[in-house]
């Protein structure tokens, strides 16, 4: 219980309410959710990244460790992903948002509080959750841009997309900085601390602004495959580490961080990808929402079956 009640006011009463702000907001203004969907991508989502990566020492050991198990979890999940597909009989769009649904998960604003929530404040298991943050970032901005675009542009014109992706040169950036010791300058520390910080906050706000525009109440339509989405992301994503790890027979406490990080509900970059590209926008909403109050269940059965 107190899990439970420690994740409900730590993380998702407080995305609620700014999610709720963007509703109201968007209702009484109608803002333009197309300038906020950049000033995420091409703002405040590399600030956040570049702190990260620059501020925290990671070892090369640990960083293979990691980057071994994202791999093969991510190909486990989109191997599952294409037989439900194919089962579903999606087309273009909605195949390309129910795999960002899924594959995509909140590893920043939910995942780093979680992380620091179930192991104390420990500062390895919370590399740990930087380098998974790190490649949940990288992705939705190529895999992520490619798949909504795929049934609908050409690869010339999705490569130049890609390429325009400040957080695709910040990662590679930070990380040779950190390596190689170079120190930056205070002024442009201090406004990357306050790019960043806006990134959370701005994020869950466009999440709102979306929801907000929405016509109606959430679809009918869309409740089986929000659900499913939602089922694949907090139940089956557990599973699926759980099974990756043991295949690799990792650390415990590793294991344990590991399988944590891949519990957190769908992730804002699947909404953001949806509003910048036109793409079942209601759904990856949707999703994005009825993930992150489930959790509050999900993400406790997690915590307490790992014990840590």
């Amino acid at each position: 219980m107190d899990i439970f009640l420690l994740i409900l006011t730590n993380n998702v009463l407080p995305l609620s309410l700014i999610i709720g702000l963007g509703i109201v907001l968007h209702r009484i203004f109608t803002l333009d959710i197309k300038t906020l969907s950049k000033l995420n991508f091409y703002l405040f989502s590399p600030a956040i990244m570049f702190e990260l990566l620059y501020g925290t020492a990671i070892s090369a050991q640990l960083f293979g460790q990691v980057l071994l198990f994202f791999v093969v979890f991510m190909l486990a999940q989109y191997g599952l992903l294409e037989a439900v597909v194919r089962l579903r009989k999606y087309d273009g769009g909605m195949r390309a948002a129910m795999r960002n649904s899924v594959l995509f998960y909140n590893s920043a604003n939910y995942g780093i509080p979680i992380n620091q929530l179930a192991f104390a404040g420990n500062p390895y298991t919370l590399s740990v959750q930087i380098i998974i943050m790190m490649m949940q970032s990288l992705i939705p901005n190529t895999y992520g841009i490619y798949s909504v675009n795929a049934h609908k542009a050409n690869w010339r014109e999705i490569r130049k997309v890609i390429l325009s992706m400040p957080v695709i040169y910040v990662i590679p950036l930070a990380l040779l900085l950190r390596g190689f010791h170079v120190p930056l300058p205070e002024f442009m520390s201090i406004s990357v601390g306050y790019l960043s910080h806006a990134f959370i906050g701005t994020a869950l706000f466009t999440l709102g602004v979306q929801l907000g525009s929405m016509k109606g109440a959430f679809s009918r339509k869309l409740a089986f495959d929000v659900g499913l989405a939602s089922v694949l992301r907090l139940i089956v994503g557990p599973l699926l580490a759980w099974g990756v790890v043991l295949l690799f027979d990792v650390e415990p406490t590793v294991a344990a961080a590991l399988i944590v990080s891949s519990a957190v509900p769908t992730s804002l970059s699947s909404v953001l990808l949806a509003v910048e590209f036109d793409n079942e926008k209601d759904f990856a909403s949707q999703t994005v929402l009825v993930s992150t109050a489930l959790s509050i269940i999900t993400v406790t059965a997690v915590i307490y079956l790992l014990r840590v």
